[in-house]
């Protein structure tokens, strides 16, 4: 059992963060005298290789079967890999190959990451000396500003495109759309090839395009993504090429990264640093990692479905069925979830984009509700840090994203410092909080995208 939080989340009392009770398990494995290592190996595309190593009690209780299956998940979305390699105890690593099985507790991860790397999951257990060596990637990508490019940032609610000329952006503008409902992928086509036109219009030529967009991206194909949840398998071929058809129709460099790794990037740009792991909220969490040499590293950083909370009892996530996952946390979805312990009633119909808009207008006029819910999304965000510390090397943390703009924002920012200040203070004095501007917040990420690809000249 994890101890309290010494600061209460407002609308949640019930949070259970998960950096407090991995912090608390391995101080009790340690006093136990019965601690042993524990090393597991995550194995993705090309033979790349990420290793983890901790320490676990030697018996399968009930809190090391639970820290050791949340610590499972955690690096299986935020690193990734078709193959975990279990070097500990045995009857711990059985069962965590039961619940990461076809049929098991976690099935929907098996199948997902199974999608990702087109490869059968599977868990091999081990001894920890026999965990294969790491062997990680590192690729210098983006930051290349010379032409007229055009950038684009797809979320779930609207899309973003900015045409950038020679650095300057001379046009950029949002649109609404609705592609998870979407079930022929030409809706999603049709729509984002619309926005590289309105922005090429500002443009004497197109030299590149750079993409930013929710989901798995693996060589400019969407392997998974959200977006598309409403695609029939029969045709999820021509959803996952939808970028290198754009490449062909407009025969100019074209390339797209998650929308996480493309925050990291949009923050070292504009920070001139490194160690960088972005966090957008928007309608979902998007995530991504920047390493200490500047480089993307192919980890997945999908933190939507990285659990923060491990109450048992926390909201089930709808795609996952698991509970207490990022997306949340730090989302639209986080604001919606908060409304009802906020007394904020709001029409059924209304989509998460209004219900947050209604959130933001209330706290314009000082509606003490509504800075409850920012409270209680810095409190998340106060307990996250240091979880998110314990799988990424980073100085500096990007928070952007819709649910950031206004002053609930500077809310959120200033309850994850006192929560840090108050109950880790090593991570405070280590990792720096940054928030950009409100252009760059709603753009940023559209203008960072342009700067992918580079121009062959």
């Amino acid at each position: 059992m994890s101890p309290l939080p010494k600061i209460i989340a407002p609308l949640d009392p019930d949070f259970q963060p998960a950096s407090l009770f991995n912090r608390h398990y391995l101080a009790a494995a340690k006093k136990s005298g019965q601690a042993v290592p524990l090393v597991i190996g995550l194995e993705r595309e090309g033979g790349f290789i990420s290793r983890y190593e901790t320490m676990v009690k030697s018996e399968a209780d009930p809190d090391t079967l639970r820290y050791v299956e949340r610590l499972v998940k955690n690096l299986l979305w935020v690193r990734g890999g078709w193959k975990i390699y279990f070097g500990g105890p045995q009857q711990t690593g059985e069962y965590i190959r039961r619940c990461y099985s076809a049929d098991g507790d976690r099935k929907f991860d098996v199948e997902l990451m199974s999608r990702v790397y087109e490869r059968p999951f599977e868990v091999v257990v081990m001894e920890a000396k026999s965990v294969p060596v790491e062997k990680e990637m590192h690729v210098a990508l983006g930051g290349h500003l010379d032409g007229c490019r055009i950038g684009f940032d797809l979320g779930a609610s609207d899309y973003k495109v900015a045409a950038v000329r020679n650095g300057e952006v001379v046009y950029s503008d949002e649109f609404p759309w609705d592609p998870k409902d979407q079930p022929d992928p030409q809706y999603h086509y049709d729509h984002l090839n619309n926005g590289l036109k309105q922005a090429a219009a500002h443009l004497p030529r197109v030299d590149a395009i750079g993409g930013s967009s929710a989901g798995v991206i693996v060589d400019n194909k969407i392997m998974v993504a959200s977006l598309f949840r409403a695609v029939p398998l029969a045709q999820f071929a021509s959803a996952k090429n939808i970028f290198l058809r754009l490449r062909d129709e407009w025969k100019v460099p074209l390339e797209v990264a998650n929308d996480g790794d493309v925050t990291a990037l949009a923050g070292a740009m504009s920070l001139k640093a490194n160690g960088m792991l972005g966090v957008a909220m928007g309608s979902s969490e998007a995530a991504g990692y920047l390493n200490s040499k500047g480089g993307m590293t192919g980890w997945l950083s999908e933190l939507a479905f990285a659990p923060v909370d491990y109450n048992p009892n926390a909201a089930a996530d709808e795609w996952s069925g698991d509970r207490g996952m990022g997306a949340l946390y730090f989302s639209q979805q986080a604001v919606n979830k908060l409304l009802p312990a906020a007394k904020i009633n709001l029409p059924a119909e209304m989509g998460l984009p209004e219900r947050l808009k209604e959130v933001q207008n209330l706290m314009a006029k000082g509606d003490p509700r509504a800075a409850k819910i920012y409270e209680t999304i810095g409190v998340y965000l106060g307990y996250a840090i240091p979880h998110y510390a314990d799988f990424y090397d980073f100085r500096h943390l990007l928070i952007l994203g819709r649910v950031t703009t206004g002053q609930g924002g500077d809310i959120v920012l200033a309850k994850a410092r006192e929560v840090l200040k108050t109950e880790f203070s090593e991570v405070a004095e280590k990792i720096q909080l940054h928030v950009p501007d409100e252009k760059t917040r709603r753009v940023g990420q559209a203008v960072a995208a342009a700067s992918l690809p580079v121009i062959q000249r």
